[in-house]
């Protein structure tokens, strides 16, 4: 599979472009607003780009779409720790495929839901994303369905790269941006268009210390599996980037902020008792370096909130606790 996806080419502009075009009317165009509180907690300029306002709570439906939309297959098989997993169900329904979606055993149960109520069977396998993928391609092999990788495929960073586009067309001058780190499908598509678009401006990955993949990957200039991932963001646990994500951030990415678990509660935290904003742990998360006041961003800095799927939960802990300390368990 690696030498296979070697072979296959990134996406350009030219083909974010067309992704912008192939998902109008279904993904949105989401705000971007400056944050005063958090421009004041953070010391400087703070827009915070709001993924977590699309119609399914999550960046995902952007690449998702735009890949299940150029499938010939009627059913479509995914592997997913929730939101690629909603992503590719409510892609499906729309487009009137038939959808399965691998889950992990430890799968958030709200994200599991939403799989359902859009229409796709949910299976669960193992807990991490190597096993889950296993199965998804066993399923996909012995049912003819197409497989739709959550990041490793051009389309779906393509897809995602609509967000850089965004971003570009929102704010004339900013200085860099902020993604956070699963398996690298938005950070690659992002940073493909901001390059185009605003070459000077530097786009930095955050990931939990627990999953330091893009970290690993950059230090040791080739893709780096991180044994046993953790994290209470859930959605940024790849254990490792895949051959594409990496050559695309390897090429555009300046460098990765590994953040704690307590880190990315208070961001969570931050998100709703500053802003009134629902964040996931995993959409919150690269917002943390700013409120850690890292140094090397410059005076306006872009921060994509990806997601707002959180737990219910989860949710109670965030609104009623009053320091950054993050709960013991994963959600």
């Amino acid at each position: 599979m690696g030498r296979a996806l070697m072979n296959r080419s990134l996406p350009g502009l030219r083909e974010i472009e067309q992704a912008a075009s192939t998902i109008a009317g279904v993904a949105s165009k989401t705000p971007l607003v400056e944050s005063p509180v958090l421009s004041r907690r953070a010391g400087r300029e703070v827009y915070l780009k709001l993924e977590c306002f699309q119609p399914i709570r999550v960046f995902k439906i952007r690449g998702a779409y735009n890949k299940i939309s150029q499938l010939k297959e009627e059913r479509v098989v995914a592997a997913s720790s929730g939101n690629h997993g909603i992503a590719v169900s409510y892609s499906s329904h729309l487009l009137g495929k038939r959808a399965t979606v691998v889950v992990p055993e430890t799968a958030v149960k709200e994200k599991v839901g939403t799989i359902l109520d859009y229409g796709a069977e949910v299976v669960k396998a193992g807990r991490l994303s190597g096993e889950r993928e296993a199965k998804a391609r066993e399923i996909a092999e012995a049912t003819g369905s197409a497989f739709v990788h959550p990041f490793d495929d051009p389309e779906i960073i393509a897809g995602q790269g609509t967000c850089g586009l965004e971003i570009a067309d929102q704010l004339d001058e900013f200085d860099s941006v902020l993604v956070p780190v699963g398996g690298g499908g938005l950070i690659s598509g992002i940073s493909i268009a901001i390059k185009a678009l605003r070459p000077k401006v530097r786009v930095f990955g955050v990931e939990p210390v627990g999953a330091p993949k893009l970290y690993a990957a950059l230090k040791a200039k080739q893709v780096t599996a991180v044994p046993s991932p953790s994290s209470i963001a859930d959605g940024l646990l790849p254990s490792a980037l895949g051959e594409l994500t990496y050559r695309a951030c390897s090429l555009n990415v300046e460098g990765s902020f590994t953040v704690s678990e307590a880190e990315i509660f208070e961001a969570t935290r931050a998100m709703a008792n500053d802003e009134r904003i629902i964040a996931e742990p995993s959409g919150a998360a690269a917002l943390a370096p700013l409120l850690s006041r890292v140094n090397g961003l410059g005076k306006r800095v872009v921060v994509v909130i990806s997601g707002g799927n959180i737990s219910h939960d989860l949710l109670v802990k965030v609104l009623t606790s009053r320091n950054s300390q993050a709960p013991s368990q994963g959600r």
